[in-house]
């Protein structure tokens, strides 16, 4: 019989010739087939050869047919491979334990042969309909992937150009908002946080000080001390930053981690006072990154104090202001690490 390649492979399993007989000649027009006396040699040739389908006799010497089929589901490479039972036992709790073993179907002796043609078709199909919907998946999986992540590409440069509205009015902080991104998107990984939450500080850090697009230009740039009321004024930026994104559907909860970058511990913050655990985490984490790049850096009404100072500043309130575990996080990464804010690893994509 010439062998065509594009039929389906069926493995018959069964050590009685007479069973053979009627099985090929049932199939042999419709499928390429291959033979198996004992279970040992079935599970060799599935293995190898990877049969559309697998029928199967129960009552074999060594392996019987609920043990090959085990056999079968355990492997990853033959595990998929329909397995459809042919056997004399009838007993409900014969098949019953034949499904528990992982098979699909039951084919009784003595074999009716449009019966068991018919039964290998539709678990061909079947077969073949499966592997179609996993390679389907497959490719809209992908697509999936790849229309997201040139969403967030346009998301994460809108979040950019509107942060760069809020630099172009205060020179003096230029950078400060990505550099906090940096720092916060680092700790937040030296944490364990997840890849959504480190993506989600990574945009909030971009965004924290976008309230201060509301904040006179005089009182932003201004080179000496402030005045109260002009600290007051200062201290809305969080409230405009949460009123100006509340309405942009983030998948993350940027807008409320802005509103909260400037809370503390002891609920000493502002604008809402919050404490301890009411805080988000990684809200928590944003306010040390905040504090360090800007206790670390130029200010119109300061000099530069540098990385130390600014270590000092939140280790001196770990606990009572600050996320101990954001403190240790920053301070491992300076001490430790060697980072600095040019380092984009944190970042997601990085």
């Amino acid at each position: 019989m010439p062998e065509d390649g594009s039929k389906p492979l069926v493995l018959i399993v069964d050590d009685n010739p007479t069973n053979l007989d009627v099985l090929v000649g049932a199939l042999r027009k419709s499928y390429r087939l291959g033979i198996a006396k004992d279970g040992n040699k079935a599970i060799e040739f599935a293995d190898t050869n990877q049969p559309d389908v697998i029928l199967l006799d129960i009552m074999m010497p060594g392996m019987n047919g609920y043990d090959v089929c085990g056999e079968l589901k355990q492997s990853e490479r033959t595990r998929d491979i329909p397995v459809i039972f042919i056997t004399a036992l009838s007993a409900p709790e014969e098949k019953i334990r034949g499904f528990e073993a992982g098979g699909v179907d039951f084919i009784t002796k003595p074999f009716y042969t449009p019966e068991v043609l018919a039964r290998v078709n539709t678990h061909v199909s079947l077969k073949k309909l499966n592997e179609s919907l996993g390679h389907q998946n497959i490719i809209l999986e992908e697509t999936v992937r790849k229309k997201t992540a040139a969403l967030e590409e346009m998301l994460g440069a809108t979040i950019e150009t509107m942060a760069l509205a809020v630099e172009i009015r205060d020179p003096y902080t230029a950078g400060h908002q990505e550099r906090v991104a940096i720092l916060a998107c680092a700790i937040a990984k030296k944490m364990g946080l997840s890849g959504t939450q480190v993506n989600t500080i990574r945009f909030a850090g971009i965004l924290h000080d976008i309230g201060k697009i509301r904040i006179p230009e005089a009182i932003i740039n201004r080179p000496g001390k402030l005045l109260p009321l002009e600290r007051e004024m200062i201290k809305i930026h969080p409230q405009i930053g949460y009123d100006l994104l509340k309405n942009i559907p983030f998948p993350w909860p940027i807008a409320e981690i802005v509103l909260q970058h400037h809370e503390k511990l002891d609920g000493s913050g502002y604008p809402r006072g919050l404490k301890g655990e009411a805080i988000l985490k990684e809200a928590r984490i944003l306010t040390v990154a905040d504090v360090t790049e800007a206790e670390s850096s130029h200010r119109p009404y300061r000099p530069t104090r540098g990385i130390d100072s600014a270590l000092r500043e939140i280790l001196s309130h770990r606990g009572t202001l600050y996320d101990t575990d954001a403190v240790n996080a920053c301070r491992e990464l300076f001490t430790k690490e060697n980072f600095h804010f040019g380092d984009h690893s944190g970042l997601p994509g990085f």
